[in-house]
């Protein structure tokens, strides 16, 4: 296991003067990676863009969660194969442990079953490497705002297969998947789900697995489109007050 920490960049938070006074928040971020030139090729794209730092570098799973719980970064970029762990089970465990950090997962695979367990871990979204540097830029910041909208598919994956069963090209889901969809559309997070249906974060991850697979999503914003437009979406009168996290 090794870990390469960023030297002279503070840990906690700062900003920089934007255009015209305004302030301009610097998002820190760890890149996990087992390719050394991948993860320099990496910081260099992040360093050269306005409002990025690289806060820190990892080669496996146990090093990242070690500089993390060190460096306090906003966002992590994670591989999808790393030695001691796989990215998605990684990605699992910074959202479990730090649910205010932004986890993408930055992937030489394009591949739909890699996307859709991504997605159900969590992630904010699913990048692959060959992603040009301003489209990466733009999908890292957009996630940073807290706009899931980057949570699309990858480029290049062709067409999307057609919705199964169901009246009107509708999915058939079941009562605990439909549950589910509900949650993801009031923007509950996994663990928030399995603490309110009394199931586990892995079962949740199970049924949207399921439910990506069925309705043809390919992202947790597609599937929350989806809920409004089959009338799953419905506010509980104590919205206001339920944990979303």
């Amino acid at each position: 296991m090794s870990v390469v920490q960023s030297q002279d960049t503070p840990v906690t938070p700062h900003l920089v003067g934007g255009a015209q006074g305004s302030i301009e928040a610097i998002h820190r971020v760890v890149v996990v990676d087992d390719h050394e030139l991948l993860r320099a090729g990496t910081r260099r794209i992040l360093d050269e863009a306005a409002g990025f730092t690289v806060v820190g570098e990892a080669d496996d799973g146990e090093a990242a969660l070690e500089v993390i719980a060190q460096a306090g970064p906003d966002v992590v970029l994670v591989d999808i194969r790393l030695p001691t762990m796989n990215g998605i089970d990684l990605a699992r465990r910074i959202i479990e442990q730090y649910p205010d950090i932004t986890v993408l997962i930055l992937s030489a695979y394009d591949d739909e079953h890699y996307v859709r367990a991504a997605l159900a871990a969590g992630v904010a979204g699913y990048l692959l490497k060959t992603t040009p540097s301003d489209e990466l830029i733009r999908a890292i910041r957009a996630a940073c705002d807290g706009c899931t909208m980057l949570d699309r598919a990858p480029s290049g994956r062709g067409e999307k297969a057609p919705p199964t069963g169901g009246p009107e090209g509708g999915a058939r889901l079941t009562s605990r998947e439909t549950e589910v969809v509900r949650l993801v559309a009031r923007g509950r997070s996994n663990k928030a789900i399995a603490r309110q249906l009394g199931i586990s974060p892995r079962t949740v991850e199970g049924h949207l697995n399921h439910v990506f697979e069925k309705v043809g999503s390919r992202s947790r914003t597609e599937l929350v489109h989806y809920a409004l437009a089959n009338g799953l979406f419905v506010r509980d009168p104590d919205d206001r007050s339920s944990p979303r996290s």
